[in-house]
């Protein structure tokens, strides 16, 4: 018996390691980022001018616009590293060209301007992929080009160490020149770099609050700037204060990262998507990160080593990105670019996600890594972010964000880029295991803050669900309530209820006079929606609507006068009106049910809602329902 009893704890050790073996996955992760990687460098390669007679031999000429983008040779780097894993000279000269094409690009000054634009910036990211491709192209450069190469960089360097600051730009650009300076640092062996370095990311981390979000990618207060954007700072800054901590052995910034990341890993979706349907530069969310900012597998190699989560957190959204690359190569803005766009993509998602992958590739240090289900795999949960006052919840079928973010650009306002996201307790994303969004997210009104980024779409409506309606003052939604209290629950053992108050308002925070709550309650099945409106001040007709996302040969079919099946593929949900006073209108200008960011359509269902006579309350209640 004392045998035995001296096994047992053992056996059961065993057992256990085997148990959580056999549900953890094994990937070369380096093999799977060089894959894709080089497929984008093939594509960024076919759009180089080659022609050594043209002034602009060596450039990259953009698709969508015609322009020879300055941003787009930092495609230098992927092109080296491409180099480093296939042998191919092909990618070792189209580095080289790319490279010495950007340096004749550089101002007296030592910036680039990030064409056809002014804004210089982006020197950051331009002269850290010099320096990240220096080491592989080195011995293929000749003396002058050496000369040249080197030359750029000090002045391109010295050009931040004088001006970045949280003063001057949005702090994803800050935290880039963290890595940039302290990489410069080492090039140069001279620690006033590391010095600088270490001063901005300091400060930098000193702008996350205490749930790790990074606040400063908004409008200007006084000189300086508030705002978290989930998705700049997964795809740039934490990855480039990860970076430099590595460089300069900062356990203050690398433990603030570490921390950070615990909350941001929410964020990757069962399916690999990156959720930045809610923050405040989700004008420019494609489902599977951002179209200018970078990609999050460098951020999840840097700590891959710190928990085997981040490792199938970058392969699920690799694997998802790999799913938004058109036939041709380049990066989409979406799922569905090829149905809503009548133009190719810009060319900025490629190169991007391009020197994200390379520096993933160097960055991963194991051959075969063992991978941990992501925290959105497991079902039965519910997360409040209190600081953005942002909610998620995972059922057996359903994952949901719920925003009640209320960042508002004070200076600005309904002038600013930034005001334009949904909020008022809104669901951003919804998410069916086996099928995908069910709904989605896009800016309330659609504009073009930066016409280089975004694409001209006249008349288009949001895709966000919403409450609204349209008098004699203006256009009222709850997507514009940045005042709204939100607050969630466990009501089951299998159901979770959100509640979200507030008042219906315009683009300038102003009350129109109807005021509203919904209630979610979320089970594995169904999810049913309770809007209660109280009309103190105005009685409009006002409509709630569901814009429904839809996929190729989604069929939409009304049963009766409350109901619409819904059939997508093997999957099948029921739309039905419970109670209220509400008429169901389906299709409605349904044409107009598209966006660019992120690049999806959808079918809207709308409830029409009545005011009743000596009534200044009403409820109406309908639910989205699994059937198969």
């Amino acid at each position: 018996m004392t045998g035995f009893r001296l096994k047992l704890p053992f056996l059961i050790l065993i057992a256990l390691v085997f148990s959580l073996k056999s549900k953890a996955q094994n990937t070369d992760l380096k093999k799977e980022y060089a894959t894709t990687l080089v497929g984008l460098a093939d594509v960024l390669l076919q759009h180089q001018l080659k022609d050594k007679k043209k002034q602009d031999f060596g450039a990259l000429k953009c698709d969508y616009d015609q322009v020879l983008h300055t941003r787009a040779s930092e495609a230098v780097y992927p092109f080296a590293i491409a180099y480093k894993i296939t042998g191919k000279r092909q990618y070792l000269e189209a580095a080289v060209r790319t490279g010495n094409w950007l340096i004749k690009q550089q101002q007296t000054d030592g910036s680039w301007k990030e064409t056809p634009e002014e804004w210089t910036g982006t020197t950051t990211d331009q002269v850290l992929m010099l320096m990240l491709a220096w080491g592989h192209l080195e011995t293929h450069l000749n003396a002058a080009e050496k000369a040249m190469w080197n030359m750029a960089i000090h002045k391109a360097v010295d050009y931040l160490y004088q001006v970045m600051t949280p003063e001057f730009a949005s702090i994803n650009y800050v935290a880039t020149t963290c890595a940039t300076l302290a990489k410069a640092a080492l090039f140069f062996k001279d620690e006033k770099y590391m010095k600088r370095a270490k001063e901005m990311a300091h400060r930098t981390v000193s702008k996350m609050d205490e749930d790790g979000f990074l606040n400063g990618e908004g409008g200007r207060t006084h000189a300086n700037k508030l705002g978290a954007d989930l998705g700049y700072s997964m795809e740039m800054s934490l990855w480039g204060l990860g970076f430099y901590a590595k460089l300069n052995n900062d356990t203050v910034v690398n433990n603030a990262v570490k921390h950070a990341l615990k909350s941001h890993l929410y964020f990757i979706y069962p399916d690999g998507s990156l959720d930045n349907s809610w923050g405040i530069r989700s004008n420019k969310w494609t489902t599977y990160g951002g179209a200018t900012s970078d990609g999050c597998q460098v951020l999840f190699s840097l700590y891959a080593d710190e928990d085997p989560r981040y490792g199938k957190a970058s392969l699920k959204n690799l694997q998802y990105l790999r799913k938004n690359i058109l036939p041709g190569g380049l990066v989409a803005y979406g799922p569905h670019h090829e149905a809503v766009m009548s133009r190719p993509p810009c060319i900025y998602p490629t190169f991007t996600k391009a020197k994200n992958l390379a520096m993933a590739w160097e960055l991963e240090t194991h051959a075969n890594r063992v991978l941990a289900r992501l925290p959105t795999e497991e079902t039965g949960w519910m997360k409040h972010f209190k600081t953005m006052d942002v909610i998620q919840l995972r059922t057996a079928n359903f994952m949901a964000t719920v925003t009640g973010y209320g960042y508002k650009d004070y200076k600005a306002g309904a002038k600013s880029k930034y005001m334009y996201r949904p909020a008022g307790g809104a669901i951003s994303n919804l998410w069916v295991k086996d099928h995908g969004y069910l709904t989605a997210s896009s800016v309330t009104e659609y504009s073009r803050p930066e016409p280089m980024s975004f694409p001209e779409a006249p008349g288009i409506k949001s895709l966000t669900p919403r409450i609204e309606y349209t008098d004699s003052l203006g256009y009222f939604t709850n997507l514009f309530e940045f005042d709204s209290r939100i607050e969630g629950a466990q009501v089951g053992t299998d159901r979770f209820e959100v509640k979200a108050t507030g008042e219906l308002k315009d683009k300038n925070w102003l009350a129109g006079g109807v005021g509203y709550s919904i209630d979610y309650l979320f089970s594995d099945r169904s999810l049913i929606k309770t809007i209660n409106l109280v009309y103190h001040d105005s009685s409009p007709v006002v409509k709630i609507i569901e814009p429904v996302v839809n996929y190729k040969r989604t069929v939409f079919t009304r049963i009766d006068a409350h109901t619409v099946l819904i059939t997508a593929g093997d999957k099948q949900f029921k739309f039905k009106l419970l109670s209220g006073n509400a008429i169901l209108n389906i299709g409605k200008e349904a044409e107009r049910y598209w966006a660019p960011y992120p690049a999806l359509k959808a079918f809207p269902l709308e409830l029409e809602v009545h005011t009743v006579e000596g009534v200044f309350k009403q409820e109406i209640q309908y639910e989205f329902s699994i059937i198969r």
